[in-house]
């Protein structure tokens, strides 16, 4: 009997934090989000890494994703059956106006590239300068962490999921202490951690 087995450290988060990095890379890197005032895309781009790691490493059905996402059905179909040229010409400027699943469309390029390259599977670390400059180490662990958490979220909700992260050497329930509540989205939980830890 032939045993397939999944390729080398090769855990869905993880999987889906190399799909997320590659998507940002693709756009040209996280401080383009922040020039162009994207950050609200942060939160769609971790959702489609992980619908389509699950669809194509996890081989799980739309309604799978759906229900292990906190997702609707037709949301893990939109992501996955994005058309990924359609979303590289409109990235470009070549198209105006995208019916497609925006999100979508990068993770799948991401993915299509890290698995080509060989590199989904094995741990890829952003350069250490641009992990500081970014932030995207510990946003991204946020981010994973939050994935089914209804928003508006209370500060209770919050620590149960972050509970135990040390972000930049402070405790995030110490960050926590400092936001205001209710959170009503994950970028402006994101925007409110990084401004906890600013002192602001």
């Amino acid at each position: 009997m032939e045993v397939l087995s999944k390729p080398v450290g090769s855990g869905v988060d993880e999987m889906a934090e190399q799909v997320f990095t590659e998507s940002i890379a693709l756009l040209g890197g996280l401080r383009k989000l922040v020039e162009y005032r994207n950050l609200t895309w942060l939160p769609s781009l971790a959702e489609a890494a992980y619908v389509v790691v699950l669809k194509n490493e996890g081989m799980k059905s739309y309604a799978e994703i759906a229900r292990e996402l906190g997702i609707t059905e037709q949301t893990a179909r939109n992501i996955a059956t994005a058309r990924e040229e359609r979303v590289k010409a409109y990235l470009a400027g070549e198209v105006e106006k995208l019916e497609e699943h925006v999100a979508g469309g990068l993770a799948k390029l991401a993915y299509r590239k890290l698995k080509q390259e060989g590199r989904l599977g094995r741990e890829v670390r952003l350069a250490q300068r641009e992990a500081e400059v970014l932030g995207i180490d510990w946003a991204v662990h946020v981010l994973a962490r939050l994935r089914g958490l209804s928003f508006p979220a209370g500060r209770e909700e919050l620590a149960e999921r972050l509970g135990g992260l040390v972000i930049r050497d402070r405790r995030v329930e110490e960050l926590l202490d400092r936001l205001e509540y209710p959170v009503r989205t994950p970028a402006e939980l994101l925007h409110g951690l990084r401004e906890a830890m600013r002192g602001r």
